[in-house]
């Protein structure tokens, strides 16, 4: 994508109101309109709008394009056109700009031959001048409404989320232990700019607070944590602080431990009460994050929780000022949606009696597929059901008696080990369908970000067609497909391939390669959601046939992100025998352009081998780690620690192709021999 193709700052005059009750508006307004991204075909647009009159409740932003563009997608803002006219109104948490105030909205756009800027806006029916003007309607003699937004829209105006993980919750010395740089100001600004409306900023206490009483915090990480938070505040993000891996650092001992355990808890949340006092209510406070108790019961571990989310409530409510409303967020054991965690925090709330309070899950996904073990290595009906019962009880039992929930973490496990522990298509669909879901159930999402995704001091995603599914997930659904990768054996005849499309509402729009959009009946066909490209355009794409993505279409659909399918050359991987030592012990592999999907290990017998032999099918990335560059497959320690030594494994390593390699391996004595037979 090209980036920062161009940038237009138009000021508008005149900010009518759309609402009968709203506050007075003097006339004056700024609009930045910029095009953030293009690639052949489409791009996306970025729009601020800055309110430089009285405050508003309402609006409306009017445009012409001037090149025959189209909007396809937007967020934050709902939009209608006729001709090239484009009119965008506003959310219902999005609708108020107080004076000097900023709103902002996105949009994907499709474009062809030249995408010029609009040299003209409208808001609520004003021509954009650029100044503050005289008032066109006297001021309403009826005062504005009072008071703050309700809980509910509070969390609500927090979707989309983004974390700001192993940072200040990193354990050690400062915020870069686990290998973050420093934060940064311009990161914080960055994050904003990607279209997130919500910050959570974990926070790790332990090494910053004193061991004896009275467990006094250190000033100097207040300060930090205070600084850090302005600017997130300042970029007009909502921000949430939290107590973090203090919860199994010295928080699972309660039980046994209860006196100093909740002492120390308590002078935390009395210094962040006092320091955050009279911050703005954009500021929400979370009592702990995953709360475990050790060697407890369930019942035993809902009182000890019960009993800190109460004193965390009665500490912030008691230090008044803006915490006597500030929005309190209150996480379920272990911060997971089975029933009886559910249960235990709705009676907690439900003692509180309190209107600004929040419920906080985790959500990562059905285990089995969000490691990649047990053969799950699709986004299968078993998935999706997880999912959907997931969000469906947390929604039944909070959202839908009036209690909002925030999903403060969601993600795949297997990132923690790999972002290529998922199959990129299958990860995708993953990605697409929680936010389509979270949407449907009310419930606000915060995606768990260790660094992993969003590159930290070049301010690029890592993965940006996972960030464009994601993104598209915030306001509607993509149309995605059965697979995103198409393997053409390099010796064989090319035929026509189908694909199977999953619509999800959408309509298939055509195929583009590159920038060119391919010829439906020349180069493929639709039936249905059946797409069939033809030999031919595959034989083009295909070339020398080297081993390898040869070439990547794009199925473009009326919304939401395009899907990639990648033309593969490939033959029958192979691997050759081998020796060493467990610790380093590697299988040389000839991929050939195929790429590995999961590993099973048996003894000759049939019973299963290896870590968690529940399942014959190993966890990738920590039973098996396969190096394309390097040519290898390596079994790591953890596989050969649970192996019995002096036994033979079978090994069956299954490729995305469909194709199959069986391998064998003996470890004695710390020793490893690997062969064909």
């Amino acid at each position: 994508m090209a980036l920062a193709v161009a940038a237009l700052a138009v000021f508008a005059a005149g900010l009518g109101i759309l609402a009968p009750t709203a506050a007075y508006a003097a006339e004056g307004c700024k609009v930045d309109y910029k095009i953030a991204s293009q690639w052949g075909g489409g791009f996306t647009g970025d729009v601020k709008i800055t309110n430089l009159g009285d405050a508003v409740n309402g609006w409306n932003l009017v445009w012409t394009f001037p090149n025959g563009q189209r909007v396809t997608q937007v967020w934050n803002a709902t939009t209608t056109s006729s001709g090239d006219t484009v009119t965008a109104k506003n959310m219902g948490y999005n609708a108020a700009i107080p004076t000097n105030g900023s709103v902002s909205f996105g949009f994907n756009g499709s474009w062809s031959g030249t995408n010029g800027v609009p040299t003209s806006f409208s808001l609520n029916g004003k021509v954009c001048t650029g100044t503050v003007g005289e008032p066109s309607t006297p001021p309403t003699t009826t005062p504005p409404p009072t008071g703050g937004i309700s809980a509910m829209e509070t969390v609500a105006a927090m979707q989309p989320g983004w974390n700001l993980g192993n940072s200040l919750d990193a354990v050690g010395a400062d915020e870069t232990a686990w290998g973050n740089p420093r934060i940064t100001e311009a990161l914080i600004q960055n994050v904003a700019a990607q279209g997130y409306n919500s910050i959570r900023i974990p926070v790790t206490w332990d090494n910053h607070q004193s061991k004896s009483a009275p467990y006094a915090v250190e000033d100097a990480y207040l300060d930090r944590v205070e600084e850090v938070v302005g600017w997130a505040l300042e970029a007009d993000l909502y921000v949430l602080i939290n107590i973090h891996h203090d919860s199994w650092i010295w928080m699972a001992d309660m039980n046994t431990n209860r006196t100093v355990v909740e002492a120390r808890y308590e002078a935390i949340w009395t210094a962040l009460a006092d320091r955050f006092r009279d911050a703005p209510p954009e500021l929400l406070f979370e009592s702990v994050n995953e709360p475990q108790f050790n060697n407890v019961d369930d019942t035993t571990a809902y009182a000890l929780l019960d009993d800190l989310n109460t004193s965390f409530h009665e500490i912030v409510r008691a230090s008044g000022g803006g915490n006597a409303t500030r929005v309190l967020v209150l996480p379920t054991l272990h911060t997971n949606a089975e029933q009886g965690r559910l249960d235990a925090l709705s009676a907690t709330i439900e003692a509180l009696d309190d209107p600004n309070i929040a419920a906080t899950i985790h959500y990562y996904g059905f285990w089995p597929f969000s490691v990649n073990i047990a053969g799950f290595t699709k986004f299968n009906d078993e998935v999706r059901a997880d999912l959907e019962g997931y969000f469906d009880r947390a929604h039944d039992e909070f959202v839908a008696n009036g209690i909002p929930v925030l999903v403060g973490e969601y993600g795949l496990l297997g990132f923690d080990t790999h972002t290529g522990t998922v199959e990129q298509g299958e990860k995708l669909k993953f990605f697409e369908y929680a936010g389509y879901y979270a949407r449907q159930k009310g419930i606000t999402l915060q995606i768990w970000d260790n660094g992993q995704h969003f590159d930290r001091t070049a301010f690029q995603w890592r993965d940006p067609e996972l960030f464009a599914m994601m993104k598209a997930a915030w306001t509607t659904r993509s149309g995605t497909a059965a697979t995103d990768q198409i393997f053409v054996p390099r010796t064989a005849t090319v035929a026509d391939v189908s694909v199977t499309l999953n619509l999800n509402g959408t309509t298939f729009q055509g195929l583009r390669l590159g920038s060119t959009n391919l010829v439906q009946g020349t180069d493929y066909t639709v039936s249905g959601s059946t797409l069939t490209i033809k030999a031919s355009r595959l034989t083009a794409i295909l070339g020398d046939r080297s081993y390898g993505v040869r070439g990547n279409l794009h199925a473009v659909f009326s919304q939401g992100a395009p899907w990639r399918i990648s033309v593969i050359s490939y033959d029958q991987p192979t691997m050759s025998a081998a020796t060493g030592a467990s610790a380093t012990f590697a299988i040389p592999t000839q991929f050939k352009g195929d790429q590995l999907a999961t590993m099973e290990a048996k003894y000759a017998d049939g019973t299963n081998a290896g870590p968690q032999n529940w399942t014959s099918y190993k966890e990738f990335g920590r039973a098996f780690n396969p190096d394309y560059a390097a040519g290898t497959i390596t079994l790591p320690t953890a596989f050969w620690s649970e192996v019995n030594d002096g036994q033979k494994v079978t090994l069956t390593f299954h490729f995305w192709s469909g194709r199959t390699v069986t391998y064998y391996v003996t470890e004695s004595g710390g020793n490893v021999t690997g062969s064909l037979s």
